[in-house]
């Protein structure tokens, strides 16, 4: 065990990631030097994902399993939102944590070290309200992913959705200063980085607490001549019913966006959507994306639904597939609900039973995965710039702008291709989520 050494997990989202590297970022400036192994360090840290029971379960394992193999001497830290949500839950369920961060407060990670040196007792590090963007001790809000890196622009969530439990643990919105995010964009484009994502719960939510009005739009016309080096920039994570027309405009008009936007839309049942405190107008979907794909002729959307929601009949179910068929999304994650005590969702309890969720789950599935090929193989032929990822074997690996990190397509290539760089490339085959191609020499 090495002193002044820290080991560092962290599960859940994009947005976590950014967290993590963030306080990785504060410890490595402070004398502290990560480590690969958990024997090695002295500080053990896990940032936890507390959204959904099979994540709060994955982090509750982590966290065990570390307590179990600590060593004379070392500290385990449990960070992030299942402290803030659960921490009766890992008191009982979990022996040998020393210290807890709560999950907008990662900058006091040095703090609570020093609170854990001085008393040998569990230290709690918990927010009394929300802080993000004041109070950053000049550390960027980035996390590096080879040649992308995700720049968070607020935290929290001020929709009122009811099966969301976003909202008990991070608390409402709070945007960062537009000039903190155009300082770390530049850090960025200084480090060459060729994709920079936009995160946060909900980015067409962007100032408004600062009183801004089209903030993302606005901050996207600030950000852009700024980062001219940078070639792709991505949105994730857009409200349905906030995509504006200036957002639009901003998107179609500027050779470094992406045309791109997840937009959850949750389901296509007015009437469930409306029970799960969702946007219920459907014809503003099919306007908006009309007037996007309009802008955008390109235009690559995703979207996540929800099956088995309490109240959910076949016809509602029938009306989401329905709704698929017609909007034609590129790419649809689909989940089935998650009953979450605490949030507005809970009186409604689970009835749907797991098979019927299962099921639904799998029907809809399969009907996207007959979209997404057709929509692959409609690019065979055509030309397309691939940002290289890995390569080896002379296989190379990438994404176009098409796909997200992580949650889209790949394209594959029997070709040896620099890693980090925009390449073109031939589509010459279609998968259900990938493409394959050649290099254009």
């Amino acid at each position: 065990m090495k002193e002044n050494s820290f080991y560092l997990v962290s599960l859940g989202c994009a947005k976590n990631t950014v967290d993590s590297e963030s306080m990785a970022t504060l410890l490595a400036q402070n004398g502290y030097r990560g480590v690969d192994k958990p024997g090695q360090a002295e500080v053990l840290i896990v940032n936890t994902c507390g959204f959904i029971d099979s994540a709060r379960q994955e982090s509750i394992e982590v966290l065990q399993d570390l307590a179990m193999h600590k060593k004379p001497g070392q500290k385990l830290i449990a960070a992030g939102c299942l402290p803030e949500r659960s921490r009766q839950l890992m008191i009982e369920k979990i022996e040998g944590v020393d210290g807890f961060l709560g999950s907008r407060r990662w900058m006091d990670i040095l703090d609570l070290l020093g609170e854990m040196r001085a008393a040998p007792a569990p230290r709690y590090h918990l927010p009394d309200f929300p802080t993000i963007g004041t109070d950053e001790k000049g550390i960027a809000r980035t996390a590096l992913q080879g040649a992308s890196a995700y720049l968070k622009i607020a935290d929290g969530c001020r929709r009122p959705c009811a099966f969301c439990s976003i909202p008990l643990i991070k608390g409402t919105t709070v945007s960062r200063p537009m000039q903190s995010i155009l300082h770390d964009a530049e850090t960025l484009q200084v480090a060459g980085i060729k994709e920079m994502i936009l995160i946060a719960q909900d980015t067409t939510d962007y100032g408004y607490d600062l009183g801004m009005k089209d903030g993302l739009a606005t901050l996207l016309e600030n950000l852009l001549p700024r980062v001219p080096e940078i070639p792709w920039v991505r949105i994730l994570y857009a409200y349905p019913g906030y995509v504006t027309d200036h957002l639009i405009e901003v998107m179609a008009g500027s050779p470094q966006m992406l045309h791109y936007l997840d937009i959850p839309l949750q389901h296509a049942s007015p009437s469930l959507l409306k029970s799960m405190k969702r946007p219920s107008d459907i014809d503003w979907v099919h306007q908006t994306i009309a007037k996007m794909r309009q802008a955008m002729p390109d235009l690559a959307l995703r979207s996540t639904f929800i099956v088995g929601y309490p109240g959910e009949t076949e016809e509602d179910f029938q009306m989401l597939l329905d709704f698929l068929q017609e909007m034609q999304f590129d790419h649809v994650g689909a989940f089935p609900f998650s009953f979450e005590p605490g949030t507005a969702s809970e009186p409604l309890g689970d009835p749907i039973p797991e098979e019927v969720k299962q099921e639904r789950l799998e029907r809809l599935m399969l009907q996207q995965e007959k979209i997404s090929l057709a929509k692959n193989q409609t690019w065979i032929g055509k030309k397309m710039d691939v940002l290289i990822e890995g390569q080896g074997d002379g296989l190379s690996v990438g994404r176009t702008y098409r796909d997200a990190p992580e949650i889209d397509g790949l394209v594959l290539l029997e070709d040896d291709a620099e890693v980090g760089e925009i390449v073109p490339v031939r589509i010459d085959g279609a998968m259900t989520h990938d493409l394959t191609g050649v290099l254009e020499k």
